[in-house]
């Protein structure tokens, strides 16, 4: 997520965002030159699960949907997080804006994510769908780093935080800077876990 973005994020999840925009504001007027990576969802966290919180395998039964799981995801391989970071170091065309790793590829719905490991794993789940509102009083009585998960689910699965804006002057998408690259799509992904 895009702490630029996020300035009307949940609390207490907020203070993640609040932060990183002071360091941003510390590097801009120090005359810092930097790239800024934008990850996005990684792989290990959110795709191995099908995105189910406290869990990072397959579930072998039922799966949480998250409205009605049409909301569009940005889900990245941890590697080529690692690939993209590495060529965006001395490009000149990265330098002072932030590197968006959205490769179309793996723009997908948690549905569509659901239905690539129905089909690798040959086995149809169970989904429920949780409204916005329920999933949103799912906080109370979670600890801090709970209600902080549950805060960036939301902004990710309700919102679309991730894919619900261009990318303008100031950012550059890797997949289009770097076509080189060999992503991991997620279908190859999710076969470490059948």
């Amino acid at each position: 997520m895009d702490p630029a973005l996020m300035g009307h994020a949940l609390e207490p999840g907020r203070v993640t965002f609040d932060e990183k925009m002071v360091v941003r504001k510390a590097i801009e007027e120090a005359n810092i030159p930097f790239t800024y990576v934008i990850a996005n969802c990684f792989g290990g966290y959110f795709a191995g699960n099908l995105s189910q919180l406290e869990r990072l395998t397959p579930p072998k039964d039922k799966v949480f949907l998250y409205g009605d799981g049409n909301v569009k995801v940005v889900y990245m391989d941890e590697d080529d997080i690692a690939a993209y970071t590495i060529k965006a170091i001395d490009d000149p065309r990265t330098l002072n804006k932030t590197l968006y790793i959205r490769p179309p590829d793996n723009i997908l719905t948690q549905s569509e994510l659901i239905q690539k490991w129905e089909t690798l794993s040959r086995k149809k789940l169970h989904k429920i769908s949780i409204s916005a509102d329920d999933f949103l009083a799912s906080m109370k009585g979670l600890d801090l780093a709970g209600q902080v998960g549950v805060g960036h689910f939301y902004h990710i699965f309700y919102e679309g935080c991730l894919t619900n804006f261009e990318i303008g002057e100031g950012g550059e998408e890797a997949s289009k800077l770097y076509p080189q690259v060999e992503y991991t799509r997620m279908e190859e992904y999710l076969k470490i876990y059948v």
